[in-house]
């Protein structure tokens, strides 16, 4: 089977197995604050980031990502990291996506607080310093970013349409600015969203360790930042993030990060390469799925070979789980 095979949501629930032990360890975390924050509505106001009162209380830049106020944000946030977790642990490793989550976490509330700061100093509007700022979308949509880079040409069967995955993260950033512009409630929710998805990408791009590679962050093309927008707008956006790249990174992301050598010499084609191997490690994994699938089903009706039927289903099955 092939890394691009389109995701067809399996019938009888399927797609709600196997998830991982730290994936429903987390999930556990985030109903948990959910039900905190209901019996104990005054917990919000050392959890949550509050701009104003993050000094000296500074541990709700890490507390704020695991508090969901409301029942459909805590439904969306756990389904989403089952579903997401099952997806990049198995890639990543347990170790690493727990790493990769708390750093997203950390990174998108500092970079909230900085922002809610400096609106209070242009505008003087005393709301972004006490407004209750929490929520896990800054994480998810960092997983989903780290989904465009392992499985980028993998499609999902959204009602009619049919998205490749690597769309994905630029759809849930125009969609949440579009929500912003009509429902001024869904405001708090956007920069945590944006940071998310800005700062999983300078992680991913940058500073990610892959032994398997010998390389630090993902040089390729495919993941540089204008990918994330239209083909007609990238040689505008480019420049953009060249600068990004020079302001965060500097020399050592030139050296470790874009395919070079310590004395600056150029690796050939180190781009492609990376994300030639990206692909077929997710390969790997839809297919050792699958094998897993058909193993079990040898199992339990003998030797003999699943009918064509159930051949096409375990394969949608195996794809749904991705």
């Amino acid at each position: 089977m092939s890394a691009s095979a389109t995701l067809i949501p399996a019938a009888g629930g399927k797609s709600f197995t196997g998830f991982t032990k730290l994936c429903k360890g987390l999930a556990v975390v985030l109903f948990l604050a959910h039900i905190l924050v209901q019996l104990f509505p005054s917990a919000v106001g050392y959890l949550a980031l509050i701009p104003g009162r993050t000094i000296p209380f500074a541990w709700n830049l890490v507390t704020a990502g695991y508090i969901e106020q409301t029942i459909p944000g805590v439904i969306v946030s756990i389904i989403g990291l089952l579903l997401f977790g099952k997806v990049l642990e198995p890639l990543w490793g347990a170790k690493e996506l727990l790493k990769f989550i708390f750093i997203v976490n950390l990174s998108t509330s500092a970079c909230v607080f900085v922002t809610a700061i400096v609106l209070y100093y242009i505008t003087k509007e005393e709301s972004y310093l006490y407004t209750p700022l929490s929520g896990f979308y800054g994480v998810l949509s960092g997983l989903l970013v780290g989904i465009k880079q392992i499985l980028p040409d993998q499609e999902l069967n959204l009602f009619v349409f049919k998205i490749s995955a690597k769309w994905i993260p630029s759809i849930v950033a125009f969609v949440s600015v579009a929500v912003s512009l009509f429902l001024k409630e869904s405001m708090a929710y956007l920069p945590i969203i944006l940071f998310g998805i800005y700062v999983s990408w300078v992680y991913l791009r940058y500073f990610q360790r892959r032994l398997e590679v010998g390389l630090k962050g993902d040089p390729s093309d495919e993941f540089s930042f204008s990918s994330f927008f239209p083909g007609f707008l990238r040689s505008v956006l480019n420049p953009i993030g060249s600068i990004f790249h020079k302001l965060f990174c500097g020399r050592s992301a030139r050296s470790e990060g874009t395919g070079q050598t310590l004395d600056g010499s150029q690796i050939p084609a180190s781009g492609t390469i990376e994300a030639n191997r990206r692909r077929e490690r997710g390969q790997r994994a839809l297919e050792q799925r699958l094998a897993e699938k058909l193993a079990a089903v040898r199992n339990v009706e003998g030797t003999a070979p699943p009918l064509p039927q159930q051949q096409q289903q375990l394969e949608d099955d195996a794809s749904d789980k991705v």
